[in-house]
């Protein structure tokens, strides 16, 4: 593993940023997989800052309009809306992700924000894992990784590098993703328990909803769609889920006695928000265990009513999105958490 910062930018965002750029290379090999992690710090601090670590869908160039951000180079999804043809993005998808990052909102309240683009580490589709940082490896038995592990892999080596950044406090880092890159924070934070705070939004099957529940996205439907996010083995249970010897809450119990936020959106009936909420309730006893309180209620809360202690949860009235609505909870529980 090699880190290099290949930009540092002190007048980032008219002067109230440091932008910086940091290439990550996973092996000497040649063509060996890169990433490059985004960091904005806020400025004038004392000492180093909290981070919320992040993965994007689209490119580090994706979640603000500043020209001073390096384009991605790797594989991307075609998409009119994004203006990304051939898989190759280039300048008219800069800013198109804007909405979803709270940059200037982030720095304001004194945190970092780093994030790194998903397809740097695996691209999103199923070739038997012959690219990304799976290739520097032999192909995964059936009870071995798929692309939201490796995503969740991606994210602790980020968590290395911000290790080593004296601008930034590493033990004060949460973990955040939306939709299967919420599956995959969920993951990360449970693997790697030197993240802080764990955040799940609008992640859905295989990450805060309950399997068993079968409402929305199933099993059966997300491996068949889907076959290279989870292990092989998964792909048992399509047809007798109720055989399965886990549910999504244990995944979420995992992270004690480290605060994990879970978010749901009234729109968005296919990531199962009652069975997202339930997944938080029933982590609940784990979280007493070390004398913590879990999400604090009994029942699915009201939308836009953010409730719970160490697990945090929310209904937040909208699709399938991220929004400032959601970010200005996000940094509330960490205002409570981590500083």
């Amino acid at each position: 593993l090699k880190f290099k910062i290949i930009q540092n930018d002190p007048t980032a965002l008219g002067g109230q940023a440091i932008r910086r750029e940091v290439l990550i290379t996973f092996a000497r090999k040649e063509e060996t997989p890169e990433a490059t992690l985004l960091i904005y710090l806020p400025k004038n601090t004392d000492g180093p800052v909290p981070a919320f670590l992040t993965i994007n869908f689209v490119g580090n160039h994706t979640i603000h309009p500043d020209p001073g951000i390096s384009i991605t180079r790797s594989w991307v999804r075609n998409s009119k809306d994004w203006g990304i043809e051939n898989n190759r993005a280039d300048e008219r998808s800069r800013g198109s992700r804007r909405s979803r990052w709270a940059v200037e909102k982030i720095l304001k309240r004194g945190y970092a924000l780093a994030t790194i683009y998903y397809g740097d580490i695996d691209p999103d589709y199923d070739d038997g894992f012959a690219n990304g940082v799976h290739r520097l490896y032999s192909k995964p038995k059936p009870d071995e990784w798929g692309s939201i592990s490796a995503w969740a892999w991606g994210l602790s080596r980020c968590l290395d590098y911000l290790e080593t950044d004296r601008d930034i406090n590493a033990k004060k880092v949460a973990v955040m993703g939306h939709s299967r890159l919420g599956k995959t924070s969920l993951w990360a934070g449970a693997q790697d328990d030197r993240f802080a705070l764990v955040i799940s939004n609008d992640s859905g099957c295989g990450g805060a909803a309950l399997s068993r529940r079968e409402f929305g996205e199933t099993v059966k439907r997300i491996n068949t769609s889907f076959p290279h996010w989870f292990c092989d083995n998964f792909t048992q249970y399509n047809d007798r889920i109720n055989d399965l010897p886990v549910d999504q809450h244990l995944l979420i119990a995992l992270v004690a006695p480290r605060p994990v936020y879970i978010a749901s959106a009234t729109g968005d009936p296919w990531a199962d928000p009652k069975g997202e909420f339930l997944s938080g309730y029933h982590a609940g006893p784990v979280y007493k265990l070390f004398g913590l309180e879990g999400v604090g209620v009994d029942s699915h809360p009201k939308a836009d009513h953010p409730v719970g202690h160490h697990i945090g949860y929310h209904l937040r009235t909208g699709k399938h999105d991220v929004t400032d609505f959601d970010w200005e909870q996000y940094l509330n529980f960490a205002d409570r958490h981590l500083k």
